[in-house]
């Protein structure tokens, strides 16, 4: 029998990342891209000392159950919401995530959306595929909403959100953000001046609205009726940050009842379902959870998934790198010392 360390992993990942696991451990990788049963998830956890997982996996007590081999969950990305921090805490699991190495190409599908939404991009390819150019077209089709010289907000000022602000630069574009508190002055010069304004003057004054927010019970709806009513009837909105945060349904009311000039939506309540109402319209850009997917941004977060796995089960040397719950490292480290 096999003394090495055996790593699950959740889905398929890039070859040479999975060649260095197998350095260091004996890997299984799923082929296929799927979800597990909540059984199956259970037993791929409990025969496994370290697990690379996605969004799609929930990690929490029950999948836990009776589970005493399982040492550290790598999330394949920033998000968390799919890990009960407080159940692997409690079972002693370091939980880790992929932050920073997708912030500039997350940052970029922002605009790309931003962009397709403001302009038109996606219904206008829609009505050209559909044969529609030669019967004519009015010089007052197709107008969409400029970005220049308008003003962008951010909700969510960390590091994707200031990557998303520095791009209003070339664009000539005033920045308004809104987090708790504002960031050091250094930081607002470094994120294209960006003024830190309250929540209701961000959606009063902004043309375009970008979320880049975490997902907790308190920013649930973040976005509903209420802070849509108070949005200029032109500005355009883009959620790249979590379903759930943008009330959907209230989203396809102000879009269809033209309260709302347009949105582009990467992630959604429910995903991977989606409000038919929103599949509906026109004037909405939709895509499935795709901001961080460049070859270079995904292969980025697969290897720093592995090295989270690899130092967390003492494989390789150093601390790993991106731990969610660090008490848990530091309850281990107390323990190798008594």
């Amino acid at each position: 029998m096999s003394s090495r360390k055996k790593v699950w992993v959740s889905r398929p990942l890039f070859p040479d990342v999975l060649a260095r696991l197998a350095e260091h451990a004996e890997v299984q990788a799923e082929a296929v891209e799927r979800r597990h049963a909540p059984e199956e998830l259970r037993a791929k956890l409990a025969a496994a000392d370290g697990a690379i997982v996605g969004l799609a996996d929930r990690i929490d007590a029950a999948a836990l159950e009776g589970n005493a081999r399982l040492r550290v969950v790598a999330n394949l990305g920033v998000g968390h919401d799919n890990l009960d921090l407080a159940a692997l805490t409690r079972a002693g699991i370091l939980a880790c995530n992929t932050p920073d190495v997708l912030n500039e190409s997350t940052a970029d599908y922002a605009w790309a959306l931003l962009l397709a939404a403001a302009r038109r991009v996606g219904a206008a390819e829609r009505w050209l595929r559909a044969g529609h150019w030669p019967e004519g077209m009015r010089f007052d089709d197709w107008l969409g909403v400029d970005l220049h010289g308008r003003t962008l907000g951010v909700l969510g000022m960390g590091r994707i959100g200031r990557a998303v602000a520095r791009r209003a630069a070339g664009f000539d574009m005033r920045v308004l953000y809104h987090n708790r508190a504002p960031l050091p002055e250094a930081l607002e010069r470094e994120s294209g001046g960006a003024e830190w304004v309250d929540k209701a003057t961000l959606l009063r004054q902004s043309d375009h609205l970008v979320l880049v927010l975490p997902y907790t019970p308190e920013s649930r709806h973040a976005i509903g009726a209420a802070e849509l009513a108070l949005m200029k009837p032109r500005a355009v909105l883009v959620n790249i940050a979590r379903g759930g945060i943008v009330d959907d349904a209230a989203l396809a009311a102000a879009l269809r009842e033209g309260r709302l000039a347009a949105a582009g939506l990467d992630v959604f309540e429910g995903e991977p379902r989606v409000h038919p109402d929103l599949l509906a319209l026109d004037n909405v850009v939709l895509s499935p959870h795709i901001a961080s997917a460049s070859a270079d941004a995904r292969h980025a977060m697969a290897e720093l998934a592995a090295e989270n796995v690899l130092a967390a089960l003492g494989l390789v040397p150093g601390r790993p790198p991106a731990p969610l719950n660090p008490a848990v490292l530091e309850a281990g480290r107390r323990a190798r010392k008594t």
